[in-house]
């Protein structure tokens, strides 16, 4: 198999909960510095996906960065920018969102990786619909992506609805609840706490 390198999703506006999502403490650290520790685990190396004018910001300074360029837009963005800097490397893309996450779900999607395919990633227990934010890309999947972008599709999960992905029924399914609002917060918070987790 190709090298498997990581990149968590950090350049979000976070519009709907009006602060940075990756400030937000869910234990004694911010969580972007808790994911990142997560994901760094299973990866050869990892980086954290940001916009430009988020380079130097206190939080974000300290962490190894992938800066998006000028194609496609959102988490597609981020996607593209990592697979430029190194194309011949397979990506586990992560959002920085996802409190509840752990190592046992990573674990799984490494185990059942398809390198054949374009992408590996789980089905939302919700919805059924592919969770593009906690997949592996593989470098086949790089000119996809791009031919994608360059039609004026910037959506991940489409990308992964539309093409070659092996996709994985979600052994735990809180894993890959995404906190949105400060509601989404809360509830995160109270379960990882009944949980132990926090």
């Amino acid at each position: 198999m190709m090298r498997l390198l990581g990149l968590l999703l950090a350049g979000g506006q976070s519009t709907r909960m009006k602060t940075d999502k990756a400030a937000l403490s869910y234990g004694a650290r911010p969580q972007l510095a808790e994911a990142f520790e997560l994901l760094s685990r299973h990866v050869d190396r990892a980086w954290i996906s940001v916009r430009a004018d988020q380079v130097s910001e206190k939080l974000r300074a300290g962490f190894p960065q992938i800066v998006d360029g000028r194609l496609g837009k959102g988490p597609i963005a981020g996607i593209i920018a990592a697979q430029a800097r190194y194309p011949d490397a397979a990506w586990l893309v992560v959002a920085c969102d996802l409190p509840r996450l752990d190592g046992a779900t990573l674990v799984d999607l490494k185990s059942r990786r398809d390198p054949r395919r374009l992408a590996t990633a789980f089905l939302g227990a919700v919805d059924g619909l592919p969770e593009p934010l906690c997949a592996i890309y593989e470098p086949a999947s790089r000119e996809a992506i791009l031919a994608q972008v360059a039609a004026g599709r910037d959506c991940p999960r489409k990308f992964l609805m539309n093409h070659d992905a092996a996709l994985l029924k979600l052994a735990h399914a809180p894993a890959l609840d995404n906190v949105n609002t400060p509601q989404d917060q809360e509830a995160a918070r109270a379960a990882l706490a009944s949980s132990g987790a926090a």
